[in-house]
């Protein structure tokens, strides 16, 4: 257990994909999670992600960006995971100000009420490894210079910064994470800007090829969501990773033509169709990246324990039984 037990908690995005993960999770452990999320269209908010919960949680329809929404729930928590966000890369090639104004406004609204309401909250919040920008050298550490090419990875940088300066100049405690490609149940699959692999799982399910981009042999550590929430819930009970910026990923990377010939031995008469990298996805594709997570595992003593052929197939699973709610 986490010793999260009785604790009141407020997630930010808590009816998106890893907030609803996280949600479950926090009350299985005896957690009184509070949910809030803008539900904005075309983002991951979705009431089904909590349906089996919602009797154990409180739910509010809030933007992270309304200061006197914030100030109201932050009060009287005992810790904020910070997940709410802009997180589609493509996206923010064409409009960059929800990035902007989600990520890093936002991020400092969350942290302002946090200052001005309830000082003594642990704020915990999810950034992305694409922070870090194309990889120098592989594993990329915590001590790798950030150079990131878009403005999503700017915003989210800045709202990592934003974190760290609240730390330092008015005591709130904040622990920022830097998350790999997470997937598995409950992500967004009504369109394809976000949560490649969750995709390519509703394109097999759905008898459409699976588009792989060049020859597929570029890395990633691709990392299972009952494996990015356990980093969440651990960061959350640890005092030694207060203002440590800690890498979330998996030891052992995968590229994407695995991830698809998996799916296809998963569901049969699923195809592999080789394309040519679209501009936009040229213009963000950050080639290999592969997580060091020597610091995290050291600090909280975690690693992941879900390989990607069994997290591929909980998550084809659950779609296959629940498609309705999420196709």
């Amino acid at each position: 257990m986490s010793g999260l037990a009785g604790k009141s908690i407020l997630i930010t995005g808590g009816l998106g994909f890893i907030g609803s993960n996280l949600a479950r999770r926090l009350v299985a452990e005896g957690a009184r999670p509070t949910v809030c999320d803008a539900l904005i269209e075309g983002y991951g908010g979705n009431p089904a992600n909590v349906a089996e919960i919602r009797d154990a949680i409180a739910v509010e329809r809030a933007d992270v960006r309304d200061a006197a929404a914030m100030e109201r729930l932050v009060e009287g928590r005992d810790v904020v995971f910070h997940l709410a966000a802009q997180v589609s890369h493509v996206m923010s090639l064409s409009d960059p100000y929800p990035d902007i104004d989600i990520n890093i406004k936002g991020t400092a609204v969350v942290l302002e009420a946090c200052r001005k309401r309830n000082p003594a909250a642990l704020v915990v919040r999810s950034g992305t490894r694409g922070q870090y920008g194309p990889a120098v050298k592989l594993p990329v550490s915590e001590e790798t210079p950030s150079d990131p090419r878009g403005i999503y990875e700017i915003s989210q940088l800045s709202a990592e910064m934003i974190c760290r300066t609240y730390t330092r100049i008015h005591g709130i405690r904040t622990v920022p994470l830097r998350l790999t490609n997470v997937y598995g149940p409950r992500g967004q699959m009504r369109h394809s800007q976000f949560g490649v692999v969750n995709w390519f799982v509703r394109l097999a399910l759905e008898g459409r090829p699976i588009p792989i981009f060049g020859s597929g042999k570029i890395l990633r550590d691709f990392l299972y969501v009952d494996d990015c929430v356990d980093a969440l819930v651990r960061a959350a009970g640890e005092p030694a990773a207060v203002g440590e910026i800690l890498n979330v990923g998996h030891d052992r990377p995968s590229t994407f033509l695995e991830v698809a010939e998996i799916l296809r031995e998963l569901v049969p008469g699923t195809e592999i169709a080789f394309t040519d990298f679209t501009p936009e996805r040229r213009a963000q594709e950050p080639g290999d990246f592969v997580s060091d997570i020597a610091k995290i595992r050291r600090i909280l003593g975690w690693e992941p324990t879900v390989s990607l052929r069994e997290g591929l197939a909980r998550t084809v699973a659950f779609y296959r039984e629940r498609r309705a709610e999420y196709f």
